[in-house]
């Protein structure tokens, strides 16, 4: 069994660069947010959900435990009708 088998999913901000120093928690997670936005802008809808669904796969692949990419999606589709 790997360690990373043993993991639950992170809920608290985890956001960070290597190498770079943040004066303030939330600064990292805006760092975040900008880069998507940015990722987006001149897209299409269709263009963007697609954007979106590789970008899902590509870090599901990255995270690679099962157990938690499965919690991960039971949270985040909590309360959506």
């Amino acid at each position: 069994m790997s360690p990373m088998q043993n993991q639950s999913l992170n809920l608290q901000p985890n956001f960070h660069e290597t190498g770079k120093r943040y004066f303030r928690a939330f600064t990292p997670g805006d760092d975040f947010y900008e880069a998507l936005i940015d990722t987006h802008r001149d897209l299409s809808d269709e263009q963007s959900a697609l954007v979106n669904a590789k970008l899902v796969l590509l870090l599901s692949n990255h995270v690679g435990n099962l157990a938690i990419l499965k919690e991960a999606m039971a949270l985040a589709r909590q309360d959506v009708a």
